[in-house]
């Protein structure tokens, strides 16, 4: 998997490489501006002819972008860099590399142009810059930008040309994605040595576009994962989580779900999760359902074992049937609890008498999760955590907080919750982040279209599938996630975005399971 650095994280990086690796910080400074030059000539072509406008802050982003400047000239560029500091008030590397920059420009006939930017400063000469690299802001910035930051960032966002983030769009918070104000929207963001979190989180995601990560010669031995990091999972990732079945496999020995879902007023929701959990791969899922709505259930569903269970007057589980889910959880490699079970006191108390007693991995969602809300001390007594998949609103119900609190800072509320809770936690959402034990893994597949309706009942069947086959429950949460959001993505691209139901995630699920076997 790929590691996700903070802003702190990422210093200690840069840190050791000069201090404990003795390499000098210009020499980084210069593999990051040249690195950066590389991926966008990969993205758009060579640039000689071309007019560029490289916009530059005052600290090591600026810097960077000094160096960028220099050799877009070299390749034949005409290059006008936007200063939106005093020379007086750069120190250091990017000092150095603006020195170096304005001996340059001596010679440049015209075609070196530097250009102090102030408030009253007119752009218009600039405005039809091909290429646009900002460089205003690295990792270290944080709040809302003010000023003359904030005005070149809406600037840039009007332009037509290709914008070029250096490290991180100015705007972003390295951490958590979150724009305060105004940020850059890049088309191609080039980081150096270590992707960010920020990329792949809230606006960050949309501001960042393309991220490529660049070998600025940070030594391996100098990136030290932090005590509790993050990552990003990638369809490698999964490819190797995914069983190979043996020759003489049968039904029974490749995973045994069972599932208990549904109620009168939810009878989707366990069609979508039994199916999502055979189609991934369980050999026999037994689907356990109120008896009021077993008749249709058999109509629908001819591939799942269907078991019909004693009810409440709702319409829904009654405690009546225990028995019985009790011998089908004993045959069971995994259970999925939750999908559709609609609030009935009955039934919530029968919700957590399973969730106290169920031994072997389980997956606990939607109304499982709302009946364990106030009685959270039976998630942490589990011998073997569970798997909790709550949107920010269940979340809230769990642990407390704002739900637009747990949206804006999805990995630290998720490492939170999980280590509250004594449990797997995946917040579902864009992006989906899973946590246990300290670690966060966050979602790279998925498309707004799959907000709707029934998703999250394919997520917790994929899930429940996985972990029946044996994949530890941790990982199956994770690549679980990624496989729902890869036949998200499959489906839209039948489908467009707009019009992506959960019944077409569900059928793409053999393509996201093919994808990731290529």
């Amino acid at each position: 998997m790929k590691l996700l650095a903070t802003a702190e994280a990422m210093r200690a990086f840069d840190r050791m490489a000069i201090e404990r690796f003795q390499i000098p910080g210009l020499v980084l400074m210069e593999n990051a501006g040249r690195c950066c030059v590389e991926d966008l000539v990969a993205a758009t072509g060579d640039p000689a002819g071309k007019r560029a406008v490289v916009v530059c802050g005052k600290g090591n982003n600026g810097g960077d972008g000094y160096v960028i400047a220099r050799h877009l000239y070299n390749r034949g560029a005409r290059v006008d860099v936007l200063l939106l500091a005093s020379a007086r008030d750069l120190a250091g590397d990017a000092a150095v590399n603006f020195r170096i920059l304005t001996s340059l420009r001596r010679g440049s006939r015209k075609r070196l142009n530097i250009v102090r930017v102030t408030s009253r400063t007119s752009l218009r000469a600039f405005e039809h810059a091909e290429i646009i690299v900002d460089a205003i802001f690295g990792t270290g910035f944080a709040g809302e930008p003010k000023g003359i930051a904030a005005f070149m960032i809406s600037w840039m966002n009007k332009r037509s040309g290709f914008i070029v983030a250096v490290d991180i769009p100015s705007g972003i918070a390295a951490d958590t994605g979150v724009a305060a104000g105004a940020a850059v929207r890049a088309q191609l963001t080039v980081t150096m040595g270590v992707a960010k979190l920020g990329q792949y989180l809230g606006a960050g995601r949309a501001s960042s576009g393309e991220v490529r990560v660049a070998d600025i010669s940070i030594p391996q031995e100098a990136v030290v994962p932090p005590k509790e990091p993050a990552f990003l999972v990638e369809k490698s990732d999964v490819t190797a989580l995914l069983p190979r079945r043996p020759f003489n496999a049968n039904k029974y020995s490749v995973g045994k779900v069972l599932v208990i879902a549904g109620s009168r007023s939810y009878p989707g929701a366990p069609v979508l999760t039994a199916l999502a959990a055979l189609t991934t791969g369980a050999g026999a899922v037994v689907l356990c359902t109120p008896a009021s709505i077993h008749p249709l259930l058999v109509r629908k569903l001819t591939d799942v074992i269907l078991m019909s269970c004693p009810e409440t007057g709702a319409g829904t589980l009654a405690m009546e049937g225990l028995g019985e889910l009790e011998q089908r959880i004993a045959w069971a490699d995994a259970v999925v609890l939750g999908p559709g079970l609609g609030r009935h006191e009955e039934t919530d108390s029968l919700i957590r008498y399973l969730v106290e007693t169920i031994e072997c991995p389980l997956v606990l969602d939607a109304d499982g999760l709302n009946a364990v809300a106030a009685h959270t001390v039976i998630l942490r007594r589990r011998r073997v955590p569970a798997i909790l998949t709550p949107h920010t609103g269940e979340l809230v119900r769990l642990v407390g907080g704002e739900s637009d609190v747990h949206d804006r800072f999805r990995v630290e509320s998720a490492r939170s919750a999980a280590r509250s809770l004594r449990s797997i936690l995946l917040l579902k959402g864009a992006p989906t982040v899973t946590a246990h034990a300290g670690v966060a893994v966050v979602n790279s597949s998925g498309n707004a279209g799959m907000a709707t309706i029934g998703s999250g009942d394919v997520l917790s069947g994929i899930i429940g599938g996985l972990v029946g086959q044996g994949i530890e429950s941790f990982a199956a949460a994770y690549g679980g996630a990624y496989l729902h959001g890869l036949a998200g993505d499959s489906a839209a691209r039948e489908f467009g975005e707009r019009s992506i139901l959960a019944s077409d995630i569900l059928r793409h699920i053999p393509h996201a399971l093919m994808g990731c076997a290529q």
